[in-house]
This record gives C-alpha cells, structure tokens and sequence, in this order.
C-alpha cells in the first residue's frame, strides 16, 4: 500500500457518523451500514470525467466538529463516507461534514 500526500481545498462529505463512545469496532460498523446503504448517496457522489467516485473518506474530528484531532489520540468522532457535491443534502440517517482545507493523506 502507497500513502501519499495531497493538499485539497475545502470539500464535502455525507456519511455514517460515530463516534469513540459507542464502544470498540465503531469504526468498522459504520463502514458496514455506509456501504450497505451506498445506493442512497450515490447519486450525490462527485464524480469524475469517466464518471468515477471522487472519494471515499474516513474523515476524523474532536467532539466539537472543529477537525482537531481526536482527544487524547482516541476519544473522538469519525465519519465513513464519501465526497459529494457542494450543494448536496445528507438524507435522514447520513451527516454532512464540510471538511476545512489542509494537507492530506491517502492511499489507493
């Protein structure tokens, strides 16, 4: 696996939000329900010229939704989602998190 870096302007992503509360494995539940229930937020999904899905995010924020990192390195909130249009409206059971431009990694 390559992980590389990338500098991205701010951009949007709808997914299932958790958080380090709801006990251990959290993470990998969210990726179920997401992927389980894509076919609702596949139309919203940026895409690219050949119609490719722009980006799939596991995005990570502090309690505050500010996108500090996680307290103490593990008490925080993580979203597993994918980038979507600017415009675009998270339906019922799906969060919007408009992520703030920075340098980020990524692997393929």
């Amino acid at each position: 696996m390559i992980v590389e870096k990338c500098v991205k302007d701010s951009f949007v992503v709808i997914g299932k939000e958790g958080s380090t509360l709801d006990g251990e494995g959290f993470i990998q539940r969210l990726w179920v329900d997401a992927n389980s229930h894509f076919g609702e937020v596949q139309h919203l999904a940026k895409k690219d010229e050949n119609g490719n899905i722009g980006g799939i995010w596991g995005a990570m924020s502090d309690f505050s939704h500010s996108f500090n990192p996680w307290e103490d390195f593990n008490k925080g909130l993580y979203l597993a989602g994918v980038e979507c249009r600017d415009d675009a409206e998270a339906p019922n059971g799906w969060t919007k998190w408009i992520i703030p431009g920075y340098e980020y990694i990524y692997v393929e």
